[in-house]
C-alpha cells in the first residue's frame, strides 16, 4: 500500500491506494479509471485541456464502477473490453484547507481502478473529450503522462501482472 501527498488546485489531497477486492460505499465512489492493453501495449488517451492520460471519469447516477470505466473507455479511447478489478485509490481531504461540507467531492471519497483487455479497437470518431489516442511501451508512461507519480507506478505495475486471463491469484 502507497501513500502520497499531491496538490490538487492549490490544497495537500492524501491518496493511498488498496487492492482490497470490496468496493467501498457506493455514494463515496466519485470516478472509475484504468490500463487498457492491447498487445502488452498501454492506451493513453490524449485529454482536452489535460494532456495525455490513461481513461476514466467521473460515474454518471445509478452506474456502477465497472459500467462507468467501459463506458470512459469507449469514449476516450474507443475500445473495449474485459475488465478486472485491480483495487481503489482512497483520496483523502482531511488535510485540505480549501474542502468543505459544500464540496462536490466526500471528505474521504474513492477512486476505483481496474485493468481491461482489450479486445476490440473502434474506429477513433474524436467525438468526446479525446483528441489523440497511442500504444505504448507501459515502461514509457513516466516520459508521456506529465502527472506521473509514484501511486500510479504501483497501480501500473500491480495491472501488469493481472491480466483478465491470467492464472495468477488475483488479490494478494
Amino acid at each position: 500500500m502507497t501513500t502520497i501527498y499531491v496538490n490538487w488546485g492549490g490544497a495537500k489531497v492524501k491518496l493511498t491506494w488498496n487492492t482490497n477486492n470490496i468496493l467501498p460505499q457506493y455514494n463515496l465512489i466519485t470516478s472509475a479509471h484504468g490500463f487498457c492493453f492491447k498487445n502488452n501495449e498501454l492506451l493513453l488517451v490524449n485529454l482536452n485541456h489535460r494532456g495525455w492520460d490513461f481513461p476514466g471519469g467521473h460515474m454518471e447516477q445509478s452506474e456502477t464502477p465497472e459500467e462507468c470505466f467501459k463506458r470512459e473507455t469507449r469514449e476516450e479511447g474507443y475500445v473495449e473490453g474485459k475488465c478486472r478489478l485491480l483495487g481503489y485509490i482512497t483520496v483523502d481531504h482531511s488535510e485540505n484547507h480549501l474542502w468543505s461540507e459544500d464540496s462536490k467531492y466526500p471528505k474521504i471519497g474513492y477512486q476505483i481502478f481496474y485493468r481491461m483487455d482489450i479486445e476490440k479497437v473502434l474506429p477513433f470518431d474524436r467525438e468526446y473529450e479525446s483528441s489523440k489516442r497511442i500504444f505504448i511501451n507501459p515502461n514509457n508512461i513516466s516520459s508521456i503522462y506529465h502527472e506521473w507519480n509514484s501511486l500510479y507506478q504501483e497501480i501500473l505495475d500491480y495491472s501488469l501482472k493481472h491480466s483478465y486471463n491470467s492464472s495468477t491469484k488475483f488479490f494478494s
